[in-house]
């Protein structure tokens, strides 16, 4: 099985220009790292919204969940940005 780099690199290679991703898969790869380091119980809380602007956006089923992500976003964009093999995420956001 191929990972999503490789998959992306490829798909990505023929445009030297901006590297763009959609919501989709920006969701997808975020929501693989939330049950990584948080389990089943994670992905439930912590709901990815909207992308824009290199920001992702996310809403949470319990106010304890904010503070979790809040402490640890940097290694969140780290793992995320290394997933997808370029700096494509460089916030994540409470959506109010």
């Amino acid at each position: 099985m191929k990972d999503i780099q490789s998959l992306l690199s490829k798909r990505y290679a023929q445009k030297k220009k901006v590297f763009h991703i959609d919501d989709k898969t920006i969701f997808h790869i975020f929501s693989k790292i939330i049950k990584q380091e948080y389990g089943n119980q994670g992905v439930k809380n912590i709901i990815p919204e909207y992308y824009e602007k290199n920001t992702i956006f996310v809403s949470f089923g319990q106010s304890l969940w904010a503070q979790e992500i809040w402490l640890n976003r940097g290694k969140l964009i780290d793992k995320v940005n290394n997933e997808i093999g370029s700096k494509v995420l460089y916030n994540i956001k409470v959506k109010h």
